[in-house]
């Protein structure tokens, strides 16, 4: 993937052509940077399984992963080399059984993450921060990486065709390909489920990023060096990333851009906020409770 960037790069540089309204080779460049980021978090997580059992099936789902991913990518580099769109297209026999393929190959790569997903919510961990970090922030990828699927559903527009060229797509409301945010290109003008898919399956990076920040606080903070209040920081903080990640898909889905909210989407953003701060702000009271108490509410 980290190979697979460079080369999008120079596509990026030097290929002029655009389709669906974006550099051809923005789509291999973004997801090859998200499965670099993603496959270095998971190599991490599984590194921390406890037992020889749990690695070695860990070890076969991460393989499974892997080359699931990499066929995936290996479609969307020759979609992109034909100059042909790779997902939602139906517009010829073949087109049409490579996005079935990448169909299966999301499928199987979704079912890998929910197995090491359940390998973590099984394994003991020394440090209880850590845990529930990597176990809350699989949690929360499977399901932004789940949103992926309502993304195929036809839309509307393509229900009242009899034989339409595409099938699904990554806008509500508007048509994809209109005007979008620079480089990331979710709609400017309509709901975009990239924006939960994007936000949902990064929470594997940023909830454990998080916890290595509060770490490197504790020498200087002594609240932060209690690793009761660490735990309450993660639950606070993958709480609200949650509560973020349902926000954005639910405006997604009632057919709003992310730049123009309504009324209903910032009462409940101030909502999230609020509650946010008024417990982080509990969290970070010197904790009261004996170790032991601290350990049963862990667990």
């Amino acid at each position: 993937m980290a190979a697979l960037t460079l080369v999008a790069a120079g596509g990026l540089a030097l290929d002029d052509r655009v389709l669906v309204g974006a550099p051809i080779w923005a789509k291999p460049f973004k997801f090859s940077i998200s499965f670099v980021a993603y496959g270095l978090t998971l190599a991490w997580m599984l590194s921390l399984l406890p037992t020889a059992r749990a690695r070695r099936v860990g070890w076969w789902a991460g393989t499974v992963l892997t080359v699931a991913s990499t066929v995936e990518m290996v479609l969307i580099t020759m979609q992109v080399i034909r100059g042909e769109q790779s997902h939602f297209n139906n517009a010829t026999p073949f087109d049409t059984a490579v996005f079935q393929v990448m169909g299966a190959t999301v499928v199987i790569l979704w079912l890998a993450a929910l197995l090491i997903a359940v390998l973590l919510l099984r394994a003991r961990f020394l440090d209880r921060a850590t845990a529930w970090a990597v176990r809350l922030s699989s949690l929360i990828a499977l399901a932004g990486a789940a949103v992926g699927f309502a993304m195929v559903r036809p839309t509307p527009e393509q229900l009242a065709q009899d034989d339409p060229a595409t099938q699904g797509a990554h806008s509500v409301g508007v048509p994809d390909g209109g005007p979008g945010l620079p480089v990331l290109g979710w709609s400017t003008t309509g709901g975009d489920l990239r924006i939960a898919h994007f936000f949902g399956m990064h929470a594997l990076q940023l909830v454990p990023l998080l916890l290595l920040v509060l770490a490197a606080l504790a020498p200087r903070y002594a609240r932060l060096a209690d690793d009761r209040v660490r735990l309450r920081l993660i639950l606070v903080s993958s709480a609200a990333y949650a509560a973020t990640f349902l926000l954005v898909a639910w405006q997604a889905l009632r057919g709003q851009a992310l730049l123009s909210p309504d009324a209903l989407t910032l009462a409940a953003a101030a909502a999230i906020t609020t509650l946010t701060v008024t417990a982080t702000a509990l969290a970070l009271r010197t904790p009261t409770s004996t170790p032991s108490t601290s350990r049963e509410l862990a667990a």
